[in-house]
Order: C-alpha cells, then sequence, then structure tokens
C-alpha cells in the first residue's frame, strides 16, 4: 500500500494546512517532482495552483478518500490543519487593528473543531479515556483502548493552545473556567458518528496547567451474561445466584476490571415487571430501563448507607450497591441482604478471598459474612487476540514457569497478533473476562467464621474446584483468545 511508503522528508514539504485544503499526502519524490496522493483526480486549475503554492513540479497518484484522511491524522497528527488556523489567528491577534468579535470567533471555531476532532478520533479507536496531560513543554493526549494507554499523534504546536482546549472542554461541561485550583467533574452529552455518547470530565489542577481526564460512557446495548467471556458450567453457577431470594454477590478487583459491567449484566438478567430493582451508584454509568437508580451525594449527605436505608422504604427486591467503602455501607448491605434481599456490590481486593479478609479489616463480624454472602467473584479484562492477524506462536520457557508447565511436557500450542490495520497494529481487538468465583459453602462458612486468613480460604476453594484468575486465564490462552504475556500482565502471580 502507497501508505507505508511515505517518506516524512516529503511530509515536511507540505503545512497541515496545505494538505488539508487541496486533500493530498506528500509520498515522495519523482525526480525533483513531489509526488502526492489525493482524493479523486484533479482538474489542471488545481494541479497549477498547486504548483504554484509549493512552488513545485507535482505528480498525483489518485487514492481512496478514506486512505488520504488516515494517512494525513498519522503524519500530521488529530487537527493539524486546525492548529495551524489556530497558530495564524493568535499571530493575527497581536496586531491592534485585526483585534475583534469576528478574528474572536473565528478561534473559537477552530478549537471546538479541534475538540470535535479528537473526540471523533477517540470514538472511532474505540477508546474508553483521554486523558490530556501538562508538563513544562508539551501536552500529552493519550487514549486507553482495551485497558491500555496509547500516544496519541498530536501536533506540535498543541501546548500553545492548552488554555484555550481546556476552556473549551470546561465549558462544554459546564463547569467554571476561572477555578483552575481546585479539581472539578462535569459531564458532556454528544452525538458521535449517530451514537450518543455520555462524556464523564474530571479535571485536576497541576503545576503546568489542569490535566483533563474524559471517560466515554455510551448508549451502546447492554452485555448478556452469555457475552461476557464466562465458561458455560460457571454461567450455569452464577445464574443460580440470581434466582436466590436473598443474600449477597460480591464483586471484586481494581478499578478498570469490568466489575460494572458484570453488575449491569446481572441486573439486565433479573429486569422483570415481577421484581422491584433499584440501585446505589457513584456515578450512574448507564441508564437502565425498568430499574430506579439513585446517584450518591455525599457533599448534601446522600451517602451509600443513607441511600440504602432510605431504598429499603420502597420494597426492593433486588438491590445494587455502587460499592462497599466503609464499615456502615458494608452492615446495611449484609444485613439487607439478611432480611429477604437479593445483593449485587463490589469491593476493591485482588482476588475472591481477599474479600473476606478486607470486610473483616473495616470491622464486619465474621458471623455476618458468613451467613449473608453467597459467593465472591473476582475478575480482570484480557485483551484478545486480533482475528483477522492471528498466528500460531513458541511458547517461551520462562512463561512455562509462570503457568506451572512443564518445559519438557507436551508441546503445547499458543498464538499472538501479528499487527494488523483492524486493530492498529497491536495485535489486539476487543477484551474478554478471566475470574475465579469462590462459592461460600459450609466448608469455607466455617473457615470466615474460625478468622482464617485469605491463603488459607484460597487453599480450601481451589481443593473444592475454584479456578484462579490465572488458571481462567491460561484456559483463555489454550483457546487461542488471548497470550501468555496478557495474562501474566494482569494477575498476581500464584502457585497453580
Amino acid at each position: 500500500m502507497w501508505t507505508k511508503s511515505i517518506d516524512p522528508a516529503a511530509v515536511k514539504e507540505v503545512s497541515a494546512k496545505i494538505a488539508a485544503h487541496y486533500r493530498c499526502v506528500p509520498i515522495g519524490w519523482e525526480g525533483k517532482a513531489l509526488k502526492v496522493a489525493m482524493a479523486g483526480t484533479p482538474d489542471l486549475e488545481i494541479l497549477d495552483e498547486m504548483r504554484v503554492v509549493l512552488q513545485k513540479e507535482i505528480r498525483v497518484l489518485v487514492a481512496p478518500e478514506a486512505e488520504i484522511q488516515k494517512a494525513m491524522k498519522d503524519h500530521y497528527g488529530i487537527g493539524a490543519d486546525t492548529l495551524e488556523r489556530l497558530a495564524d489567528e493568535d499571530v493575527h491577534a497581536k496586531t491592534p487593528e485585526l483585534q475583534g468579535t469576528d478574528l474572536d470567533a473565528a478561534q473559537e471555531a477552530s478549537v471546538s473543531k479541534f475538540v470535535n476532532q479528537m473526540f471523533l478520533e477517540a470514538y472511532q479507536n474505540r477508546a474508553t479515556d483521554i486523558h490530556l496531560q501538562p508538563d513544562a513543554e508539551d501536552l500529552r493526549v493519550r487514549y486507553r483502548i482495551d485497558g491500555v494507554l496509547y500516544e496519541a499523534r498530536i501536533a506540535e504546536s498543541l501546548k500553545r493552545f492548552q488554555a484555550a482546549i481546556t476552556s473549551r472542554i470546561k465549558i462544554m461541561a459546564d463547569l467554571s473556567i476561572s477555578e483552575k485550583r481546585l479539581p472539578q467533574d462535569g459531564r458532556i452529552m454528544i452525538r458521535v458518528a449517530g451514537h450518543e455518547m455520555d462524556l464523564r470530565v474530571s479535571t485536576l489542577p497541576t503545576p503546568f496547567g489542569e490535566s483533563l481526564g474524559i471517560r466515554f460512557l455510551t448508549s451502546r446495548k447492554f452485555l448478556d451474561l452469555t457475552h461476557l467471556g464466562f465458561a458455560d458450567e460457571d454461567l450455569k453457577e452464577l445464574q443460580s445466584y440470581l434466582t436466590k431470594p436473598h443474600g449477597i454477590v460480591f464483586l471484586t478487583g481494581p478499578t478498570g476490571s469490568g466489575k460494572t459491567t458484570t453488575l449491569y449484566a446481572f441486573l439486565k438478567q433479573l429486569d422483570s415487571t415481577a421484581l422491584n430493582i433499584i440501585t446505589m451508584e457513584d456515578p450512574i454509568e448507564y441508564q437502565m430501563k425498568g430499574i430506579t437508580q439513585v446517584q450518591v451525594h455525599p457533599k448534601i449527605g446522600l451517602t451509600f448507607a443513607q441511600g440504602l436505608r432510605a431504598m429499603l422504604r420502597h420494597d426492593p427486591d433486588v438491590m445494587m450497591v455502587g460499592e462497599v467503602r466503609d464499615l456502615e455501607t458494608a452492615e446495611i448491605a449484609i444485613r439487607v441482604a439478611l432480611t429477604g434481599h437479593l445483593v449485587f456490590s463490589t469491593l476493591h481486593t485482588n482476588d475472591a478471598p481477599g474479600a473476606v479478609t478486607r470486610l473483616q479489616d473495616i470491622g464486619v463480624e465474621p458471623y455476618l459474612i458468613s451467613s449473608s454472602v453467597l459467593c465472591m467473584i473476582a475478575q480482570r479484562l484480557v485483551r484478545l487476540i486480533c482475528k483477522e492477524c492471528r498466528r500460531p506462536a513458541p511458547l517461551k520457557k520462562e512463561l512455562c514457569v509462570e503457568f506451572g508447565i512443564r518445559p519438557d511436557g507436551p508441546e503445547v500450542t499458543v498464538y499472538e497478533g501479528a499487527g494488523c490495520e483492524r486493530c492498529k497494529y497491536t495485535g489486539y481487538h476487543g477484551r474478554t473476562v478471566i475470574y475465579e468465583i469462590l462459592p461460600v459453602r459450609f466448608s469455607i462458612q466455617e473457615l470466615i467464621a474460625a478468622r482464617a486468613p485469605a491463603n488459607l480460604i484460597r487453599e480450601k476453594a481451589m481443593a473444592e474446584g475454584m479456578r484462579t484468575l490465572r488458571q481462567c486465564g491460561w484456559q483463555k490462552v489454550l483457546d487461542g483468545l488471548t497470550t501468555p504475556e496478557e495474562v501474566i500482565r494482569v494477575t498476581l502471580q500464584e502457585t497453580l
């Protein structure tokens, strides 16, 4: 493809503004003539105009519009032409006779266009977050794609317009542009490529200006439990908990491990005209039809604990508590589960047995834990190998040790992604869940009541058939869904 043979020296001969105007990308040289790719066959007048503007002879290669746009983003950066126009306007603004409302309006329009281009680029790349992070010399823009941060290609002049871009985003999020010393939180509702997007914006003051974190929440269709990546036998076990009349199910894992997605899948499975389902969340990430969702507001006294008490007066059958953070919330949630309600909640622990220790650490009595908790589920998200470029790969010897595989044992086939256009040459596209499910049966209840440490609970659970996170990940490796390196990246070392 012609895009692979683009000469960076040729790109420097044409500014982003000119390239955008003529919808062309410099490729290289043909003798003394500059070879450019253009969308559609240009007429003679356009070619003559380009020769005058560039002061060079031109040779044209006709290419699809989509390839031209992608090449421009790859080699000039997002919104490079917009930033060049801003630079020109910035120069004009320093000339007194050119100042005025028309120029201000033009600058505002250019900044708005750049921000919109950035949002569109993030959406097209399946990003879940955008991070604008300033330092002394530049403004970094990074996208989180499939759980990993990637640097966005941005024009070098971006730092000059940091204040204008930050102000534009803060205005869109209904935040105070005059307050730059305190963190602020807001949201933006926009439509991108025909899809409604809910953007959560957070600002953080730094010595070099405000850092912005923007999280993308889409109004996409909720995933069913069957599509999350749980094995059939584990799926049946999870569905059995959803039919229980009372008890509590805890999901554990770090931020970004997919706990909220799994919780919503539980609620979607339960959604029925026969059930009154109420949630207490901070924040409400997705709106669910037929379910009463309550937003926590600690500043006005609406905490998880206060909300739980109020929820009980609405006769709920199923309750979802976004997170158990303290003793008061934990005790109320557990007592609610003991009094005939099915409760779902989350804890920030590294594994399923650690949830027991965590609850005890915050002050919950062991007898309450053992008598109310149905199961604890720990999960992580691992990247899937791109289907378009998947290929067999040798299993490295050092990875055999990590997974408890004997190097002299039977040959194991694993796969990797070679990198292609679809996966942006990362070898990965999409994510799936790896997990461990710890049912609180009688044997586990005894250990909890005796305040046994997490390692003893883990040993007992594994003896009774629990698969650990890494064992679950290894099965996904054998199924050709992910790579050994990816499983190791997201899991703690453990003895299999």
